[in-house]
């Protein structure tokens, strides 16, 4: 999503004969021996599904196209999180925090949440949900496990240097929190920028907390252009309106700080390899040249009273899916999902990722752990 509705992506299918090496690549061994998801409901898969809130998923027709149906993600099929396990080799997706157990979470753990924000409070009007302080927390849980279970902390803090690790967050700092007067004072409280720069300096914060806990490869998905989203579009656009300019020009004041916050972590961080998914950059190209013409209607039917801009409970849904960017208000398709996951694997253009794509994330981590293995066999 761009300003001007350049909600448009470059030629699919040239994409997809690109990325054929990578798509033999997965059926080997993993090229990380773990993944870590923190975030919200583009990465949601199932943890928010016995939580008291509205922001949840699982129920039809959310899962229509997903093998197992109805699981907590908030699409009809895979979301980004799950392409992107399946481009760096992994056999299964990958456990939310909720379910996983035992030896499993040596796979790695996807911790996110429907509606959860940078800030605490954000999502609050909506229920129950796991910000990223939280979520954070429940990592830390997860460490204590695998510290448990290998008998070293030393050990455990090596293996997960080898992790690639995936957040996004932002969208319901601004959907759910800034962009909601009635329910929040922040947008009150500070102009844009202001807030913009609060958020960046709790995020910056959050981050480094993540690194203090051992990650050391960790790929940072910026904010879209929410002006565009139906559901924002039907709270403050009319009926021609394309994009809500406003809101997307105080989220682009956020959007701006993620490189210079990436050029800290790696100039500062002893061993860190941060990198920033511009998926404002991933949105760029031509819908209809890979069938995606229905680019502001939600595909499945709208719930008016609970959860609004949510799939309403047992609800239809459109039979054209693969022409549709959205399938809620919020969320897009699955389509939309996989060229996010392709182009933040590996960029199309210079500008989908900074200072380089997850390939090179995932290759870095491949290159140290073959040398780790000469190492000790030398010794």
């Amino acid at each position: 999503m761009a300003s001007g509705m350049k909600i448009w992506f470059v030629l699919l299918t040239a994409i997809l004969v690109n990325f054929r090496p990578f798509l033999v690549m997965v059926k080997g061994e993993p090229q990380v021996p773990c993944l870590f998801i923190l975030g919200d409901s583009l990465f949601d898969n199932g943890n928010n599904n016995n939580l008291i809130t509205t922001a949840k998923a699982n129920y039809p027709p959310y899962g229509i196209d997903f093998p197992d149906g109805p699981t907590g993600r908030f699409t009809n099929g895979k979301n980004s999180a799950d392409f992107l396990a399946e481009l760096l080799g992994f056999d299964k997706f990958i456990e939310p925090f909720a379910t996983v157990k035992g030896v499993e979470i040596f796979r790695g753990v996807n911790y996110a949440s429907g509606a959860a924000g940078i800030r605490d409070e954000s999502g609050i009007h909506l229920g129950d949900r796991i910000s990223l302080n939280r979520q954070l927390r429940n990592h830390k849980v997860t460490i204590s496990h695998m510290s448990t279970l290998l008998g070293n902390k030393t050990l455990t803090m090596d293996y997960l240097s080898k992790c690639i690790y995936i957040v996004g967050m932002g969208n319901n700092d601004y959907i759910n929190n800034y962009l909601m007067p009635q329910f929040y004072p922040s947008s009150h409280l500070y102009k844009p920028e202001k807030f913009a720069t609060i958020l960046m300096q709790q995020y910056s914060k959050q981050l480094k907390t993540l690194y203090r806990y051992g990650a050391r490869k960790v790929a940072v998905f910026g904010v879209g252009s929410l002006g565009c989203i139906p559901a924002e579009l039907a709270l403050y656009g009319t009926k021609d309106t394309i994009c809500v300019d406003s809101i997307n020009s105080a989220v682009q004041k956020f959007a701006d700080k993620f490189k210079p916050m990436i050029d800290d972590f790696n100039n500062n961080l002893p061993n860190a390899n941060f990198i920033y998914i511009n998926l404002t950059s991933i949105a760029i190209g031509d819908p209809a040249k890979i069938g995606l013409t229905n680019l502001a209607e939600p595909c499945c039917k709208i719930s008016s009273v609970i959860a609004k801009g949510q799939c309403r409970n047992g609800g239809g849904a459109c039979s054209d899916r693969a022409s549709h960017y959205f399938w809620d208000g919020f969320h897009p398709t699955e389509i939309p999902n996989k060229v996010t996951a392709l182009r933040a694997y590996t960029a199309l253009l210079p500008t989908d990722a900074y200072p380089f794509d997850i390939s090179h994330l995932a290759a870095s981590t491949l290159a140290l752990t073959k040398l780790g293995q000469s190492g000790a066999e030398l010794m």
